[in-house]
């Protein structure tokens, strides 16, 4: 099959039909309402696609690669031979489509720019007007002479919503071809498939470079005079995009939202030209840029309830029978059964009758409760305060976010790593709780550097952080809880837990950029902690609770030290477990799990 591939700048257009060359929004809008299924047009004037996927599907993601080179890479593989019949049988539909709309642009600005062309069918076209907007155009990286000449991209992405992949799992599959820097979308319709596929070949492009793609947000602080960046690792749900948005110092301006490259000496080089926000529970006061930008009559959005007057409930979560039977239509689209919807609208299943405990539907039931994966592309020039994105300052402090959950949430508010070798093994731990984006599972997981888009061997990034990192000695790196101290939001309810609120975790970042807290080391873990009993850290503790700061402080107060104690021991056998298992070198496991 390689043989008949050819890289995208040598055959620009590989299929016959007709192509829509990067369309304006406007056109976008109409297209999508034409042929787009379930587009809704809200009171905003922006439209908001509710779609069947409601996340990613990395396990239908496939390198075309021999399988005995399986090992190379963090993905499933799929043999050439096999692959050639999926891209076959898109190939067919979209020749019988006719059309194709195609998106030119840039991942990034400036040297480290990379040109990529976008495909797709016409069903696509809400997800081509939504790469549109996180695009560069060529004309804020080309000359004017390169301006007149064919677009040469270096990736290209082919993109069929509506096309089954009959055959694989789910009749949907992302098949990538990273040596020619090709991906297929065949099935899918979130637009998240669209963005990290992009993203994904450009993982590779950037790590062969020499650089580190991180999925972080990123944004400029300037505290004391002194203008640096900041980069904030994190997974779906975890905060990320509000913390980037959150202010500290005397003048902070986000970056980025979602990736950034880390490059030798500290720079850092971005990929976007706009913003892909989660919005469940977004309100005008805990987040005013992204509620501000999600209304943006420029903004997309998917999978964002709606209410009779076309606006935005950004908290819906349990559908009434009179909107269940409103939804009807885009219910069924989206999978649920017919019998079970109409059981419910008649009255003959209750919804108390198909929740469990946690209030997680049952198999068959999910359309009762709205999903919290409720997403907005925002346009940057619809971001207050964004930064100067040709003028990027070197980044000065790294961190990850935990969003820890459950009894046994013991990861302190703040942490401050005292090496690059333990900054990297916590990097490529990746921690947090899964979230209502993970789907119906819950509980920790890990993910190396939060990044499920690196295609190679995972223990690649820890290297390559190491490296970078060695040559940053003014490196600040750090993590911090967004979730909870010992239990969940019903245990805080019932006063048995506490949350990390927005506030507690904007106080926290203000104090360590500002240099204003007295660290100790965690006598568990090595790593450096607010110390509780310091006078230098009483301006702090106004702010945060000692328990947050110190979460074996709570367990004390609370009788629970033998929980606390249990946890200690699990965590550090499941840490070495897990970065044992990715082959991470001797000196970075022992820097997390040494004592």
């Amino acid at each position: 099959m390689a043989a008949n591939i050819r890289k995208p700048a040598d055959d620009l257009h590989p299929y016959r039909v007709k192509y829509l060359t990067d369309p304006s929004q406007d056109e976008l809008r109409e297209l999508a309402l034409k042929h787009s299924k379930n587009v809704l047009v809200s009171k905003y004037g922006n439209l908001n696609k509710i779609t069947r996927n409601k996340a990613r599907m990395a396990n239908r993601t496939y390198i075309i690669e021999d399988p005995k080179n399986s090992a190379d890479f963090s993905s499933n593989i799929i043999a050439g031979e096999n692959a050639a019949k999926y891209l076959d049988l898109q190939r067919d539909y979209i020749e019988k489509c006719g059309t194709l709309i195609e998106i030119q642009g840039y991942i990034g600005l400036g040297e480290q720019a990379v040109p990529i062309q976008f495909l797709y069918t016409p069903d696509g076209a809400n997800i081509a007007g939504m790469q549109k907007v996180l695009l560069f155009p060529r004309s804020d990286v080309e000359s004017p002479e390169r301006l007149k000449e064919p677009f040469k991209p270096e990736m290209r992405l082919v993109y069929t919503a509506e096309c089954p992949a009959k055959g694989l799992p789910g009749d949907q599959g992302i098949i990538v071809d990273i040596y020619n820097f090709t991906t297929y979308v065949i099935g899918p319709d979130y637009f998240g498939e669209s963005k990290k596929g992009g993203l994904r070949m450009f993982c590779e492009y950037m790590y062969q470079r020499g650089g580190l793609v991180l999925h972080a947000g990123a944004k400029l602080v300037k505290v004391k005079g002194n203008t640096f960046s900041m980069t904030i690792k994190g997974l779906s749900g975890t905060g990320k995009t509000t913390t980037t948005f959150s202010k500290q110092g005397e003048l902070t301006q986000p970056i980025q939202d979602d990736m950034v490259t880390l490059w030798a000496g500290g720079k850092i080089s971005i990929t976007e030209n706009g913003c892909f926000a989660k919005t469940f529970g977004l309100t005008p006061e805990s987040e005013p840029i992204i509620y501000d930008g999600t209304v943006n009559k420029d903004a997309w959005v998917e999978n964002v309830y709606q209410d009779p007057s076309g606006g935005y409930d950004f908290s819906k979560e349990l559908l009434t029978i009179d909107e269940v039977k409103k939804y009807k239509d885009v219910l069924i689209f989206t999978g649920a059964d017919e019998k079970n919807i109409d059981a419910f609208i008649n009255r003959e299943v209750s919804i108390k009758e198909v929740l469990d405990g946690n209030g997680v539907p049952k198999d068959g039931w999910d359309f009762v409760v709205w999903t919290q994966n409720g997403r907005s592309i925002i346009p940057m020039h619809a971001i207050k305060d964004a930064a100067d994105l040709h003028k990027i300052p070197d980044v000065r402090f790294m961190g990850i976010l935990n969003r820890d959950e459950g009894a046994d949430a013991a990861t302190p508010g703040i942490i401050k790593f005292v090496s690059p070798e333990q900054a990297a093994g916590y990097f490529m731990l990746g921690e947090t709780s899964k979230t209502s984006a993970a789907g119906k599972e819950r509980g920790k997981t890990r993910s190396p550097f939060t990044q499920p888009f690196f295609p190679r061997r995972m223990e690649l990034q820890a290297i390559r952080f190491k490296e970078l990192v060695a040559t940053m000695p003014d490196v600040i790196t750090w993590m911090m809880n967004t979730g909870f101290i010992g239990g969940d939001s019903r245990d805080v309810e019932a006063g048995k837990a506490l949350k990390v609120k927005i506030r507690h975790s904007s106080a926290m970042l203000e104090a360590l950029v500002e240099d204003k807290i007295k660290w100790t080391s965690d006598p568990d873990f090595g790593y450096l902690i607010p110390d509780i009993a310091a006078p230098e850290n009483s301006e702090l503790m106004k702010a945060v609770p000692a328990e947050i700061l110190y979460p074996k402080v709570f367990y004390e107060k609370n009788g629970r030290m033998e929980e606390y104690s249990k946890w200690v021991n699990s965590i550090n056998t499941a840490r070495k477990a897990f970065l044992e298992k990715n082959n991470v070198a001797a000196e970075i496991i022992n820097s997390v799990c040494g004592k």
